[in-house]
């Protein structure tokens, strides 16, 4: 329960940061004024939680899978190729996410 309100306050911080890029005209970048610096932190936290969550995600299915291989040795393949296709899946967001943050950095 301490967890959830860990993450919670960590995601309202990082949402009260990033309010000040949000309010930015859109005209105003365009028209030669000065850029925010939180125009480069936003990419950053992207990628960064991208990062640090998926590979969250790929030990615990990793894990998961070993425990499974422990217990039934003689599912090996199937339990192999699942847990290939999960982290391939799971490594095609965090690719996702670092696209999407060097296009926001384009932006800036």
């Amino acid at each position: 329960m301490i967890r959830r309100f860990a993450v919670l306050a960590v995601i309202i911080v990082a949402l009260a940061v990033a309010a000040p890029v949000m309010a930015q005209e859109h005209g105003e970048a365009a028209a030669g004024g000065g850029s925010s610096p939180w125009g480069l932190f936003a990419p950053a936290i992207a990628i960064g939680l991208a990062a640090a969550l998926g590979s969250l995600g790929q030990g615990r299915g990793l894990a998961a899978s070993v425990e499974a291989i422990g217990r039934n040795p003689g599912a090996v393949g199937p339990i192999r190729i699942t847990m290939i296709i999960g982290l391939a899946l799971i490594e095609s967001l965090v690719i996702y996410a670092l696209i999407i943050a060097f296009l926001l950095l384009g932006k800036v």
